[in-house]
């Protein structure tokens, strides 16, 4: 992790992950699917809301469904007990 994305958490950024599934125009059977991350705002996403605006200008293809997973909490990383002694001399 970055310095940069630990000062975006502090201001209230958190991880959002979006499953884009979509239809190319030269594939209109085949659904398809990728998947963005970028530390974003809830609850009103502007990050993800300018790269969908992006999509919808720049890319051809005919978005389908977006799922959005949002991760609310700064928190230490898991840790776990070890059975064991480790002398320092």
């Amino acid at each position: 992790m970055s310095r940069r994305d630990v000062i975006r958490q502090l201001e209230g950024h958190r991880l959002t992950t979006a499953e884009i599934h979509y239809y190319r125009l030269d594939a209109p059977s085949l659904l398809q699917l990728f998947v963005w991350q970028e530390y974003d705002l809830a609850p009103d996403f502007p990050a993800l809301f300018a790269f969908l605006e992006h999509w919808r200008r720049e890319i051809e293809a005919t978005l389908h469904s977006v799922r959005i997973s949002h991760d609310g909490m700064i928190r230490p990383t898991e840790s776990r007990a070890v059975d064991g002694v480790i002398d320092i001399q």
